[in-house]
């Protein structure tokens, strides 16, 4: 008897251990949404500004906070931004971004293109390369890594 009783207090706290281990794990993925939207400004029709003003991204690139940092000081702006999408012309995405980065001012610095394309831009005081790789399973990864100096 004194056994059962044992068992049914473990089994007890150990619901309650899952339980809590749920709640701090919904908890959590709530305030991740709550931390603020990752665009700053505004939809320009074809795609989006996130973080950076002067960078536009394809409306059709999904953001992943998970792989992307932004740190910001009141002298220094930097971050490295990851966007993935599955079946996506890495060709396009080259001519989207050439287009409207010298159409918000950049000054394009070099390319490289291939089965991975680079693209370096600069401004005075800020630099900008995108690097766009298409892996094997479908799947096109555009990293977007700026530095500024304010």
């Amino acid at each position: 008897m004194g056994r059962n009783i044992i068992w049914t207090r473990i089994g007890i706290a150990f619901l309650v251990l899952v339980s809590f281990s749920l709640a701090w794990m919904g908890c959590s993925s709530i305030e991740k949404e709550r931390r603020g939207e990752p665009m700053k400004g505004e939809d320009a029709g074809v795609g989006k500004y996130y973080y950076f003003d002067d960078v536009l991204i394809p409306k059709e690139l999904n953001y992943k906070p998970d792989e992307s940092f932004v740190y910001e000081t009141p002298q220094v702006k930097t971050g490295s931004m990851v966007f993935k999408k599955w079946r996506v012309d890495s060709g396009s995405l080259v001519d989207f971004f050439l287009y409207h980065m010298q159409k918000d001012n950049w000054k394009l610095v070099n390319t490289f293109k291939g089965k991975e394309s680079i693209l370096n831009f600069s401004k005075p005081d800020n630099t900008c390369t995108i690097k766009i790789v298409d892996k094997w399973y479908g799947t096109t990864v555009v990293e977007v890594r700026i530095g500024t100096v304010r």
